[in-house]
């Protein structure tokens, strides 16, 4: 069974790609932008606040509420449907953490 994004993963995602273009502040500099994608819905978007204003890395709180399978008791995202995965876009196009990170390693 796939586990839902939560910021438990999204930190041990960090921890994987350390020092590899799968992080936000190795690959903010070659234009990519953290980035959420549904794999159900086919859609891509931009890693926000809450309050919308784009965030430097990726944080759940911005998600669309049909993306959301948990809150906590102060309304916080806690969890995505496991549909939805971490990575980036790249001049309108969503990256993989891992497509991202051959990416950077490339240029």
């Amino acid at each position: 069974m796939k586990q839902s994004l939560s910021d438990e993963m999204l930190g041990r995602e960090n921890r994987q790609f350390t020092g590899s273009g799968g992080l936000s502040e190795q690959n903010r500099a070659y234009g990519f932008i953290p980035a959420f994608y549904n794999t159900q819905s086919r859609k891509a978007m931009a890693s926000c606040f809450a309050n919308g204003t784009p965030a430097p890395i990726h944080v759940l709180e911005g998600l669309p509420q049909e993306w959301v399978v948990q809150r906590d008791t102060f309304g916080r995202v806690v969890a995505a449907k496991d549909s939805v995965i971490a990575g980036f876009l790249y001049q309108g196009e969503f990256y993989t953490r891992e497509q991202a990170a051959l990416a950077v390693f490339i240029h």
